[in-house]
C-alpha cells in the first residue's frame, strides 16, 4: 500500500481516536519518526510540581530568626568583651591593658556586623548587636558631644616634640602661638633643648628643664625638683651615679605662682611600651612609672594640681587607675570628641594627657600636628 493510500485509509473514527491520544497528551510519532507533545498537554499538573518543588525550597529555608548565627555569636562576643574588659586578665601578654587601650575602636566592629546581618537578612544577628551597641555608648557616648564652655583662668598645653623632630625651631613657634600659659614639653634632647630655650623665651620669661622634660611659663615658677617614675630598676640601679641619672630625667614638680594661689604643676614622660611576639605587650617600665607618679601625687598637700605628659597610655587602661583615682581628664570632663595623639599622621590613641585636681576643665582640645609624632594638647581651666 503506498503512502497516499494509507493516508486516505484513515477513517474518521481513527482521526477522532488521534485528537483524544493528543487532548491526553500522548506522544505521536511526527512525519521523521520522532515524538512531540503538544505545548499545551499537561501544564496544570506541569505548574503544580513546580509549585511543590517551590514550596518544598522555601521550607527548607531558614527562617530570619534561624539564619546569621556565627554573627549573632561574635555580636554577643563583643558586647562581653566591651562590657567585661576589666575582667581580660594581664598575666598573658597584658592582653587586658591592650584591649582597654583600644577599645574605643571597637566600636567599629558594630557597623561593620550589622551591614553584614541586613545582608543575610538575619534578625538575631540584628538582636544580639544592640548588646555591644549599647555597651560602647554607654562607655564612649559621652565623648560624641561637645562639653566645652565659654570662660576659664589659666590655659595649660602638653607637646611630646620627639627627639627626632626635624623643625624644633618650626615646632616651638607654634606652641608659643597657642595661647597657653602653661607649656610642658617632653622628650628634650640635645642642641634641640637650646633651641626650644631661645624661641620660648620671647612668650616665656619663667622655664625649668629637668633631664628631657621641661616647663615654660608666663608666670613665676618655684620649688622645682625631680620626680621618681622608677625609671632605673634592678640590681644596678643604685650604682648609677646622680649626674647621670639627671640627664635622662622624665618628670618634674613644680610651682607656678597664680592669681588664684599656688598651683603645683607635674610634668611626666612614662616608659614606651612594646608590642612584641613572645612577650605581648610589654608594658613594665611604664606601669612601674604610672605607679611612682601616682603616690607622688597622693602625696601631694596643694589642693590644685594638674598633670601634664606623654603617658604612654589611655586613661582606660588599668595601669592608670591610681593615677584616674585622683585626678580627672580634662578631655573627658571638657572636650570634644576622643582628643586622639598619636601617631600624629593618623592618631588612634589619646596618649598625652592633661589631668587635673582642684581646678575646673571648661574646655580642651587637640593643637595642630608640629614636626613630633604626637600631637599636643590643650586645656583651659578655671578656679
Amino acid at each position: 500500500m503506498t503512502r497516499r493510500d494509507t493516508a486516505a485509509a484513515d477513517t474518521p473514527d481513527t482521526a477522532a481516536t488521534k485528537g483524544a491520544a493528543g487532548a491526553a497528551g500522548v506522544v505521536e510519532p511526527g512525519p521523521d519518526g520522532s515524538g512531540h507533545r503538544d505545548p499545551g498537554a499537561g501544564s496544570r499538573t506541569g505548574r503544580a510540581r513546580r509549585a511543590v518543588r517551590g514550596l518544598l525550597r522555601r521550607a527548607a529555608r531558614p527562617g530570619p530568626w534561624k539564619r546569621g548565627r556565627v554573627l549573632a555569636v561574635l555580636a554577643l562576643l563583643l558586647g562581653l568583651v566591651m562590657l567585661l574588659h576589666a575582667g581580660i586578665p594581664n598575666r598573658i601578654g597584658h592582653l587586658g591593658s591592650l584591649v582597654e587601650s583600644l577599645l574605643p575602636w571597637c566600636g567599629l566592629f558594630v557597623p561593620v556586623l550589622l551591614a553584614a546581618a541586613l545582608w543575610r537578612r538575619s534578625a538575631t544577628a540584628v538582636a544580639a548587636l544592640l548588646l555591644p551597641a549599647v555597651v560602647w555608648l554607654n562607655l564612649f557616648g559621652g565623648l560624641l558631644t561637645d562639653k566645652s564652655v565659654p570662660g576659664g583662668d589659666l590655659t595649660v598645653a602638653c607637646h611630646n616634640v620627639d627627639a627626632d623632630n626635624p623643625d624644633p625651631a618650626g615646632t616651638a613657634r607654634a606652641l608659643a602661638a597657642s595661647g597657653a600659659d602653661v607649656l610642658a614639653l617632653e622628650e628634650l634632647t640635645g642642641g634641640a633643648t637650646d633651641t626650644y630655650e631661645k624661641v620660648l623665651a620671647r612668650t616665656y620669661p619663667h622655664h625649668t628643664v629637668l633631664g628631657t622634660v621641661g616647663l615654660w611659663s608666663r608666670l613665676p615658677l618655684s620649688d622645682t625638683r625631680p620626680v621618681d617614675i622608677g625609671t632605673d630598676q634592678g640590681r644596678l640601679a643604685d650604682t648609677i651615679p646622680a649626674a647621670v641619672k639627671a640627664e635622662y630625667n622624665r618628670a618634674l614638680r613644680t610651682t607656678v605662682a597664680t592669681a588664684h594661689g599656688p598651683l603645683v604643676v607635674y610634668v611626666a614622660h612614662l616608659g614606651s611600651v612594646r608590642l612584641l611576639p613572645r612577650t605581648g605587650f610589654w608594658t613594665s617600665q611604664r606601669d612601674a612609672g604610672a605607679q611612682a607618679l601616682a603616690r607622688a601625687v597622693a602625696a601631694e598637700r596643694t589642693e590644685r594640681v594638674v598633670l601634664l605628659g606623654d603617658l604612654n597610655g589611655t586613661t582606660d587602661d588599668r595601669a592608670f587607675a591610681g593615677l584616674t583615682g585622683i585626678l580627672h581628664s580634662a578631655q573627658e570632663a571638657a572636650g570634644d570628641g576622643f582628643g586622639f595623639t598619636w601617631p600624629a599622621a593618623f592618631p588612634v590613641a589619646r596618649i598625652d594627657q592633661i589631668l587635673v585636681r582642684g581646678v575646673r576643665p571648661r574646655s580642651s582640645w587637640v593643637l595642630p600636628a608640629t614636626g613630633s609624632d604626637h600631637r599636643p594638647v590643650a586645656a583651659r581651666v578655671s578656679w
